[in-house]
């Protein structure tokens, strides 16, 4: 019993549960506006669109790639969607078929972006890195020709509403949904032969191929469920804001990478549990609004996102290496 609670005690997510707890009570001892119900609603607003990225990024990494495209995704999905709703509120469209609409033009960037990003690295041999580097610039580039650079307004009240109405003091329509993401991707990538094919293709491509496993075919899949992601992600800014903006997935890519790296994704692929990359960014979001309550500096934010996940690597790098399940 003693040794079944001492493996327990150290798996990467549950020490890093217990760090963000220890991470809470320090933060409301500074200010304990951080331990209220609008606080943590806050910070639950804020996971949510990380989450969804860092779920996507889980999969790619596992696989052994990158996407970095996937900020750039949630500004072009979310402007996508205003740019859709605003069009069908002009002409006197029902909001809620409006909002079907712009849901629908949000996940189009998903699937597009997230294709496009699956036959660069499968079919014309792109590495992940460049691939996904250029699918970035090009949505960014994009989001800025929609808009002028300018936010997209004109959203009916029902959007605010499906976006910030809050059940339980905390609870919102999309928090809700992304807690059903985060189960059905784990059930994916724990439980079904999808992840088994995922974790052996990050393990080594070419005994995965030997295997049966059509290499190209599944790469395409993840890519294209990081993409859908992500515009998810983009959808649940924009119901919060009730506005898209070409700014709004700025250093996104950082933050779900930061979420899955502190999580316990190897970087080399194969290995590593979802379980840990939902505290990962449970942490990384929570650390953010825990600096911002304590009165530091915005501008310090992605810094202190850069030295988690370099602490975060070279934790990994003195292990034996994260295990899957």
């Amino acid at each position: 019993m003693l040794h079944g609670l001492r493996d327990v005690v150290r798996r990467q997510d549950v020490i890093l549960l217990m760090l963000f707890f220890v991470m809470v009570v320090a933060f409301t001892a500074v200010n304990p506006r951080f331990f209220s119900v609008r606080a943590m609603a806050n910070v639950l607003q804020d996971f949510s669109p990380v989450v969804l990225m860092a779920i996507g990024q889980t999969f790619v990494i596992a696989s052994r790639g990158i996407d970095l495209s996937v900020g750039s995704v949630l500004g072009l999905s979310g402007v996508s969607m205003a740019l859709a709703i605003r069009a069908a509120n002009s002409v006197g469209m029902d909001p809620w078929v409006a909002i079907a609409l712009g849901m629908s033009a949000a996940i189009g960037v998903g699937v597009v972006v997230g294709l496009i990003n699956g036959l660069l690295i499968t079919y014309f041999r792109l590495v992940p890195f460049v691939a996904t580097l250029a699918t970035m610039g090009a949505a960014a580039g994009m989001s800025l020709v929609l808009t002028g650079g300018t936010q997209i307004a004109g959203a009916p009240k029902e959007v605010i509403l499906l976006g910030n109405a809050t059940y339980f003091g905390a609870l919102t329509v999309p928090v809700v949904v992304v807690f059903l993401a985060i189960f059905v991707s784990w059930a994916f990538l724990s439980r079904a032969r999808f992840g088994r094919w995922t974790y052996a293709i990050g393990s080594n491509p070419f005994a995965a191929r030997g295997a049966g496993i059509s290499v190209e075919r599944h790469l395409v899949k993840i890519y294209l469920i990081s993409g859908v992601l992500s515009a998810l992600a983009g959808a649940f800014v924009y119901f919060r804001l009730g506005s898209g903006s070409p700014l709004s997935g700025r250093g996104g890519e950082l933050s779900a990478i930061a979420a899955a790296v502190i999580g316990g994704m190897s970087l080399q692929g194969g290995s590593g549990k979802l379980t840990g990359v939902v505290v990962g960014a449970l942490i990384t979001t929570a650390v953010l609004s825990g600096l911002i309550l304590i009165g530091v500096q915005p501008n310090w934010q992605q810094i202190v996102v850069a030295a988690l996940i370099a602490v975060a690597v070279w934790a990994q790098g003195l292990s034996l290496g994260g295990s899957r399940s």
